[in-house]
């Protein structure tokens, strides 16, 4: 597959960025704390323990509802996985409503519907609102849990984790969680290939009896109801939900913090970007006396824009797009502390000092009055902002419920909020943030960063991507004698098919599968090049077009994204007009590439060659063994900001005699692009109208 698309796929990522940046470096005056009013909700509970919470608004003809199932964190264990299943099963029809009969009516109502494996939630227009729960009571009691289903939603979930398997993004959030926690603890456990392929329909189906029932649920309607009449309908349509024995479970306590501050390090060698979490475990709950003045230390420190960490990191530095942080409350006693941030990888020592700094600053330091303020002005906007909407307020009903809190919590809330003192920020970030014991969880490219990362005077201890204690990897190897850049390339040549055959090909078709990690949409990559430097790249998505397009007719050439045309920059055409031919390395000269070391790349050595032919320099890693090119790396500037991207490349397969890769996983910061090539031809439908 061409690989030459990373300029047009960066291109595409930052201008769907660019619209949502807005300038927030400005705070509003703030006026006085209005004052809140929230509906005592009525209340009433079945004979099978479901309790009902009943909030009338009726400033709106709609309703919701929302299903809570409160039961104590459990591990899955062998079966993790069993549970996000469940969840991903249900709603989907019932034993009385076929799946594609239950999907249409919901459509046809203009209402929504989603289950998880402990909770459902609803909305729909007022006068469809028995019906929108007599058919959530129906997928609740009467799931459709069939070995179809259950195969199709395992298939997913495992595709889903082959996918992220090199995301820098999930495996901290996966190795995070594990190192905090305690892989055998609740919020420790992941869920892997292993785990998912442990699990049967039966284990969905005993999960769903020992923790889907009313036992322990709340219900919480909100909106244009009455409540005696909703009261009836709730017994009707719930009653038959049957009450299974009580679950005796014990919470199983988090690891404790680490007895010194400490790097905790994973190599991700296809990383461009590092992500570095400062974290350690608290003991916050929502009832605690310090919960008000927590959220707002948080705020000052990396709650919002100006925050501490951001203003230091982003504005200051130019480190990162953004730092934030983070305190996480739990009623058994769990939770963390996280301040984390994505930095390019020549700065990730830096990051990592400069947060300490802030981190210390705000333990040491009093906060100023107008920090105090404009945090406490955030916090009331937000809350008055947050109670238009009604699943807010279905929230914070369950909250009052869930969490042991006082019936006007959320009515004395903004005043808890406003009697913050300076003092109080000091206090409890000494208390809530370390910067004594904490673990700082680094992600990225141990061959660029480790060096730097050394020289921190930090304790550096390694692990392996699933928070397995490891030694210090090899970042790099010796090369054998004999071994230069030009017999790397030679070798490379000669595996996908000899010189000969590559110079018979004028033409390349790719026609591809694109996923867009996070994207609801599935799009269609077609792929076109045409010796010397043609290209042409379309991406459609089904329904709605073209969403982005580049063509270079060997003279002039323009990218478009979503209709809005760009001319090519003169540096972008003569950049195109440097390229030779279809295959790179026929052309590259000796002085243009340097054999700089062996790396490791998926556990194969592979030989990184440093390609020099034009203003920034590229890698390529070419497996010591297949002699084939795995991985791309390189970077650009664009519109004042560095890109650095990614591509791994696999699945080769011979076309016309010629050895050519099926699979690529682009990776421009965050973001992860994968295309499966479906068609693939050479000299063949591909002409010179094709890039106009």
């Amino acid at each position: 597959m061409k690989t030459k698309i990373t300029t047009l796929i960066a291109l595409f990522l930052l201008s769907l960025s660019a619209t949502a940046q807005i300038d927030r470096s400005k705070q509003p005056k703030p006026g006085p704390a209005p004052k809140i009013t929230l509906e005592v909700p009525g209340e009433f509970q079945l004979k099978n323990g479901l309790k009902v919470l009943v909030v009338e608004n009726h400033k709106l003809p709609r309703v919701s509802y929302t299903l809570q199932i409160d039961n104590k964190p459990h591990a899955e264990g062998k079966n993790a996985g069993v549970s996000s299943l469940l969840g991903a099963m249900l709603g989907n029809g019932t034993t009385n409503i076929s799946k594609d009969d239950f999907n249409e009516e919901i459509d046809f109502l203009g209402a929504s519907l989603y289950f998880s494996s402990e909770s459902a939630s609803a909305r729909a227009l007022s006068k469809y609102s028995e019906r929108i729960m007599e058919l959530m009571a129906d997928a609740a009691i009467n799931p459709l849990l069939t070995e179809e289903e259950f195969q199709k939603e395992k298939t997913k979930a495992i595709e889903g984790i082959k996918s992220s398997a090199k995301s820098v993004d999930a495996i901290a959030s996966r190795v995070g969680g594990a190192l905090s926690y305690g892989k055998n603890h609740p919020y420790g456990e992941f869920v892997s290939e292993e785990t998912l392929n442990n699990i049967t329909i039966d284990n969905i189906r005993a999960y769903y009896q020992t923790y889907f029932n009313p036992n322990n649920a709340y219900l919480v309607i909100v909106g244009d109801v009455d409540f005696y009449t909703i009261k009836k309908q709730v017994e009707k349509y719930f009653k038959n939900w049957e009450k299974d024995a009580d679950i005796s479970t014990t919470v199983a306590k988090p690891l404790d913090n680490v007895q010194y501050t400490q790097i905790n390090f994973i190599d991700m060698p296809n990383a461009v970007q590092s992500n570095i979490s400062v974290t350690n475990n608290v003991v916050l709950k929502m009832n605690d006396p310090d919960y008000h003045a927590v959220l707002i230390a948080n705020k000052i420190l990396g709650g919002g824009f100006d925050s501490y960490l951001n203003m230091n990191l982003r504005e200051a530095n130019g480190y990162t797009y953004g730092a934030r942080s983070n305190v996480g409350t739990d009623r058994y006693g769990a939770s963390r502390f996280t301040a984390n941030t994505a930095v390019r990888n020549a700065v990730t020592d830096s990051a990592v000092v400069e947060s300490l700094k802030e981190l210390k600053r705000i333990k040491t330091t009093d906060v100023t009055t107008e920090a105090l303020n404009n945090a406490k002005s955030k916090y009331v906007g937000d809350f008055v902002l947050a109670l238009e909407n009604p699943s807010t307020v279905a929230r914070y009903a369950l909250n009052i419920k869930t969490n042991n809190l006082p019936k006007d919590f959320y009515k004395t809330y903004l005043q808890k909020i406003n009697a913050v003192t300076v003092a109080d920020v000091r206090r409890v970030a000494n208390k809530y943030f370390s910067t004594d014991n904490a673990r700082i969880i680094v992600v990225g490219k141990g061959s660029e960063i480790i060096e730097n990362l050394e020289k921190t005077g930090l304790t550096i201890k390694y692990f392996d991507v699933y928070a397995n204690p490891i030694d210090k990897p090899t970042f790099s190897k010796p090369i054998p004698a004999g071994v230069t850049a030009q017999s790397v390339i030679n070798d490379y040549i000669t595996a996908i098919g000899g010189k000969e055959n590559l110079e018979k090909v004028n033409s390349l078709l790719v026609e591809a599968d694109m996923t867009i990690q996070g994207a609801p949409f599935a799009p269609k990559a077609t792929i076109k090049t045409m010796a010397p430097n043609k290209f042409s790249m379309e991406v459609n998505v089904e329904g709605m077009g073209t969403l982005v397009k580049q063509k270079f007719n060997g003279t002039t050439g323009y990218q478009e994204q979503q209709g809005q045309r760009s001319p090519m920059s003169e540096t972008e055409i003569a950049e195109k007009k440097a390229e030779k031919g279809i295959f790179q390395e026929l052309y590259l000269m000796p002085s243009e590439m340097t054999l700089e070391s062996i790396v490791t790349i998926e556990g194969n050595d592979a030989y990184k060659v440093k390609v020099t032919t034009g203003e920034d320099p590229s890698y390529k890693y070419y497996d010591v063994n297949s002699k084939l090119l795995v991985r791309t790396e390189g970077s650009k500037e664009m519109q004042g900001q560095t890109i650095s991207t990614t591509e791994d490349i696999s699945d080769y397969k011979a076309v016309n005699g010629v050895m050519v890769p099926h699979a690529q996983q682009v990776t421009t910061g965050p973001q992860v692009i994968s295309l499966k090539a479906t068609t693939i031809k050479i000299n063949e439908d591909v002409s010179v109208e094709d890039f106009n």
